[in-house]
């Protein structure tokens, strides 16, 4: 049988066991990422065959880009709150604090433990900073009006530093390509740091607000075809993404931006069509990409690099991820268990793959480039089963013990928003 069919049929047969089941597995401690890494390897080479897919590949590295997309969009529109510092406590500290805490830990672990050069151990912590919104959904906002400060801080984390990881990638890039830091740092502070994020936050602003302006002058001449409507939030994406990096700014950055920016508009049920429009798209591309994941996976590299792969993914999920949002939310007006629970909801996925193919094509090669993609994908594969297997006993129990019964500090910082 031609693989081409064949991969038809499985995908067919997965989209519709996966949606006439899924009011059964949202109540077991399954997540859909987790079946499909599965199904995934089903397809590899060790299964049907139907996908052979190596790390660094250019396919991988522009389909994970487009999955991160549509996912930071998705995540601006869910971001409801004033753009007040109290408001984004929450988000200031997981961005501020926790993720240069997670680099650099995964860095020093790698350099005086696995005895990487610090370049290679940068890129690492790098590539795993992103805490993944395409996975995390069963955790993040289910809608702008929800007021939740847990859901609210690990959806707008996972929103941003998927963008902003980016500074500490090109850091490592250059540390490998010129060890001599002193002749690129200015550089990468003035371009890498300081431009990019300035122009990622104007792009994604400016794009949304023409965007907003053009439908509103056109809606007054003709009304735009209710079936065609949710596209402009598609064309928004691919806008404000190209337009950005035209203008060497971070368009990750910008595309969350433009998510914000399009939630603010007065018209709240085109906002709503619009996000659940762009989150079908999530969910699709979702399987996409977990399914090429777990067809990447060979037995052969996994063994070879089991014992690092562990070591980071262990260190990283159990304790430099927990111990650094504890210390990241020192003084945050919420309870314990939700302070543990910032540092339990890290899981790594597609953002981190993006970031694989990106360093593996720009400069991370040969055998450094093996060892740091078999170690991020132990990571992934890793954090994709724990947190699949976890989420969902726990989310109950956080939403029967404390999201529906929120202590006076809870309650203080969800209305401040």
């Amino acid at each position: 049988m031609d693989a081409y069919i064949l991969g038809l049929l499985i995908v067919g047969v997965l989209l519709l066991l996966v949606t006439l089941g899924s009011g059964l597995i949202s109540r077991l401690p399954l997540s859909y990422a987790l079946i499909y890494l599965v199904v995934g390897i089903c397809l590899s080479p060790y299964g049907f065959s139907v996908v052979q897919i190596r790390p660094g590949t250019e396919f991988l590295q522009r389909a994970s880009e487009l999955v991160v997309l549509i996912s930071l969009f998705s995540c601006g529109l869910k971001m409801s709150r004033p753009l007040r510092f109290r408001a984004w406590n929450s988000t200031i500290r997981l961005i501020g604090f926790l993720m240069p805490i997670s680099i650099g830990a995964v860095a020093v672990l790698a350099h005086f433990v696995l005895a990487m050069d610090w370049s290679i151990a940068i890129l690492l912590g790098a590539i795993l900073a992103p805490t993944d919104p395409v996975l995390a959904s069963e955790v993040q906002l289910y809608d702008p009006r929800d007021r939740d400060e847990l859901r609210f801080g690990l959806t707008s984390e996972g929103g941003l530093n998927d963008a902003l990881a980016f500074p500490f990638v090109y850091f490592g890039l250059y540390l490998l390509k010129d060890s001599n830091w002193r002749n690129w740092l200015h550089q990468w502070i003035m371009v890498d740091l300081v431009w990019a994020i300035a122009m990622g936050i104007v792009g994604g602003f400016v794009v949304a607000r023409i965007v907003r302006w053009i439908d509103r002058r056109l809606q007054k001449f003709h009304a735009v075809d209710g079936l065609m409507e949710d596209f402009i939030a598609l064309s928004t994406i691919l806008i404000a993404y190209a337009f950005t990096e035209i203008l060497n700014g971070y368009g990750f950055l910008a595309v969350f931006v433009a998510g914000m920016a399009m939630r603010r508009r007065a018209d709240p049920e085109k906002t709503m069509s619009q996000l659940h429009f762009v989150e079908r798209l999530e969910k699709l591309s979702e399987i996409g990409i977990i399914l090429v994941v777990g067809s990447m996976l060979r037995k052969e590299p996994m063994f070879a690099y089991a014992g690092e792969g562990l070591l980071v993914a262990g260190f990283l999920l159990f304790l430099i991820r927990p111990i650094g949002a504890w210390i990241s939310t020192i003084g945050l007006p919420v309870d314990a268990a939700t302070r543990w629970l910032y540092g339990w909801f890290g899981v790594r996925g597609v953002g981190s793959v993006y970031y694989l193919s990106y360093a593996l094509s720009s400069g991370l090669k040969e055998t450094a480039g093996e060892r740091v993609a078999w170690i991020s994908l132990w990571t992934i594969v890793i954090s994709v089963v724990l947190h699949g297997v976890t989420t969902t006993p726990i989310m109950k129990w956080y939403e029967r013990n404390i999201e529906h019964n929120p202590n006076p500090a809870n309650r203080e910082e969800a209305e401040s928003g």
